[in-house]
């Protein structure tokens, strides 16, 4: 567990794949396992905030079953949280987690490393994630303290990636190729896409929302998002495991990520065009989209956040 101490030193067609989602056991912290083929996982968790139930693990994971062993996509937003994301991997295969890549710098990207290195797991990241992660490192303990609660954090401890990269990097493991691509800022300022070019299949990390609005937060870049979702447009992926929801196709993640940004963008930019005030943004019709989850409390602050980016465009 960090203590006061160490403190103050400071992600197949949509319906078939929606259809294969397994349920998980309780120990598994609402975690549900979705398989897209017999050596692909993503590992979908719950909507909504971080919780005690959920240990932090609010988002989709992934991993891949090679003949090296596993990698796996995103660490978990604990030791707890990493606990159950190894739990449910070993539903699968008995391989140990070989490497863990982090696809960004949100906290359950990465603060799951430590329980996944102490077994043997290289850690890979993009340099301007763990540059990320490191400058949030007590935004994100403070929060997860309020969210998750210290029994929830328990074993919790900062590590960072071992091997880190600026733009891209291939690897192959136990004979299969993964690329990883740094398209950020997005989200995030590190985000990277894990792309299996023989499978056709991308892990985006929170370049992509599905079934819930994605948050543009301060440490986000709405234009620059954007070009990052065409990054993975480009690939023609079949199959995207988004960073937050089930697995899909480019289609649906385009319409819940993409096509909400792009008008985000343009009603803002209309709204200031017209004289409009960022006190009276609350008034901007954002109901196209209010069957997303999280609809309701991100909407406004979504439309906050982008106002005061384009400010300074």
């Amino acid at each position: 567990m960090p203590t006061l101490t160490w403190l103050s030193r400071l992600m197949l067609p949509a319906l078939m794949l929606l259809a294969s989602i397994a349920p998980a056991a309780d120990e598994d912290a609402g975690l549900r396992l979705q398989p897209i083929n017999d050596r692909l996982y993503a590992i979908v968790g719950p909507f909504g905030n971080r919780t005690p139930e959920n240990l932090g693990n609010n988002a989709t994971f992934g991993f891949v079953v090679t003949d090296a062993g596993v990698v796996l996509i995103d660490a978990g937003g604990s030791a707890k949280g990493a606990a159950a994301i190894k739990a449910l991997i070993q539903q699968v295969t008995d391989q140990p987690v070989k490497l863990v890549i982090n696809t960004g710098g949100q906290d359950h990207r990465w603060l799951g490393n430590a329980y996944f290195k102490a077994r043997g797991a290289r850690i890979i990241a993009s340099q301007a994630a763990v540059e990320d992660q490191r400058a949030r490192l007590q935004e994100q303990w403070l929060r997860l303290q309020n969210l998750v609660g210290m029994k929830g954090l328990a074993g919790t401890e900062p590590v960072y990636a071992d091997e880190t990269f600026e733009d891209q990097m291939r690897l192959n493991v136990g004979g299969t190729d993964i690329e990883l691509q740094m398209v950020g800022p997005a989200h995030t300022p590190g985000e990277t896409l894990v792309w299996l070019p023989e499978a056709r299949v991308a892990f985006s990390g929170d370049v992509v929302y599905v079934g819930r609005m994605l948050r543009v937060g301060s440490h986000s870049n709405s234009a620059h998002w954007i070009e990052a979702f065409e990054a993975l447009a480009a690939l023609e992926p079949e199959v995207v495991v988004p960073g937050h929801g089930p697995a899909t196709d480019l289609a649906q993640a385009r319409a819940d990520t993409l096509d909400y940004l792009v008008f985000l963008r343009e009603t803002v930019g209309a709204f200031m065009e017209d004289g409009g005030d960022i006190t009276q943004i609350g008034s901007l019709d954002q109901s196209r989209f209010a069957d997303l989850e999280e609809y309701a409390s991100l909407k406004g602050r979504n439309a906050q956040q982008v106002f005061q980016e384009m400010e300074w465009e």
